[in-house]
């Protein structure tokens, strides 16, 4: 095997179109050689949330042109390639099947090996390309459809500490905003709302705080921001800010107890580790009073904490790519051209399914 690994990786999950093109040295060290990003937000803001039908459609018209032009950055061709990875799940089957029979014809007409990757292995593995930390470490991913507490002991090697039973948090926030009349997505909508409000001035509830269990529930939270909201109708701009920070700052308190217990858990588990590490992952990475409250918590625990750069945070094809190539370098199988896309794939091939009042928190 070359001392150097080179992978064209596809990412087609959800509402971006990605390729990339990364390479992974002999001592571990990754580069991103070239990348594109296709945001999908315009084709779906009218409609408050992901259009599947229009999600796959898109991905179809962008994703051959999306290859050549990250190919192109990149400095390589396909000859150039040790290897084709994509994502295989969970997420959308219509974007998946896109992306991943993509990598399927590539692979078959150029002879290389396909990877089918995880898209949550993607996101509990890219510290490793950005910071180059060692296993094994925390990853908190929270995103539109998870919201999960993981312990990454190695490649391929997951135990899930915590997920959500039934909310997930990002899908918690794009709720809110729509509940407040906010615009898609929600997220960055009820943080810049937030910054002009009063925090102090709702009180919130704090789903599972105290308990010893690890998961999240956010769907209480919701419902009592409607609750609140329908209470003071007609509600004001200032009104619709003081709820949103309201909002967030229970977010945060509640996030700060989960994952405090879980750093405790972690110290207590591998005590020889000298500088333990929190990962942060998923799009709702990028708000600054999570990232703060995470970031103290850890200050206070002498965890590392480590949130990669946001372009990364978010669905990306550099992370399948990098994904692809820490299994080829540990030496895992490529996956065969008959492999199916799967829209429900735990990372954690033991964890139980949890199902509550909502719909996603199943998903993974």
């Amino acid at each position: 095997m070359s001392s150097q690994l080179t992978i064209l990786g596809i990412e087609t999950s959800c509402d971006e179109t990605a390729a990339a093109v990364v390479t992974r040295a002999a001592d571990g060290h990754g580069e991103i050689l070239g990348e594109v990003v296709l945001s999908q937000l315009e084709e779906h803001s009218a409609y408050g949330g992901v259009v599947p039908e229009i999600a796959a459609r898109a991905h179809v018209e962008a994703l051959d042109s999306l290859i050549s032009e990250a190919l192109l950055r990149s400095g390589r061709t396909l000859a150039d390639v040790d290897a084709i990875a994509a994502t295989s799940g969970p997420g959308l089957i219509g974007g998946l099947i896109v992306g991943l029979m993509t990598g399927k014809a590539i692979a078959r007409a150029t002879g290389k090996p396909l990877y089918a990757v995880n898209h949550l292995e993607g996101h509990a593995l890219t510290a490793r390309l950005t910071d180059g930390i060692a296993f094994p470490y925390l990853m908190l991913l929270v995103s539109g459809g998870h919201t999960q507490l993981v312990l990454v002991r190695d490649v391929d090697d997951y135990e899930r500490w915590g997920t959500t039973i039934d909310d997930a948090l990002g899908e918690a926030f794009d709720k809110t905003a729509k509940l407040l009349g906010l615009p898609y997505p929600g997220g960055p909508a009820v943080e810049r709302m937030a910054k002009r409000g009063n925090a102090e001035r709702f009180t919130f509830p704090r789903p599972l705080v105290g308990e010893a269990r690890l998961d999240f529930s956010f769907s209480g939270l919701k419902t009592a921001v409607r609750q609140a909201a329908q209470s003071i109708e007609p509600v004001t701009e200032q009104d619709i800010a003081d709820i949103c920070a309201s909002f967030q700052r229970a977010v945060s308190r509640t996030l700060k107890d989960r994952i405090g217990r879980g750093l405790e858990r972690f110290r207590a588990l591998y005590p020889d580790v000298a500088t333990p590490a929190l990962v942060v992952a998923g799009g709702v990475a990028a708000n600054a009073e999570l990232r703060a409250t995470l970031q103290a918590l850890c200050d206070k625990n002498r965890f590392r904490f480590i949130a990669p750069p946001l372009a990364l945070c978010t669905d990306n094809a550099a992370m399948i790519a990098w994904a692809g190539l820490e299994r080829m370098a540990v030496g895992l199988s490529a996956d065969d051209l008959s492999v199916a896309p799967r829209s429900r794939w735990p990372l954690d091939k033991a964890a139980a399914t949890l199902l509550g009042s909502g719909k996603r928190g199943a998903k993974a």
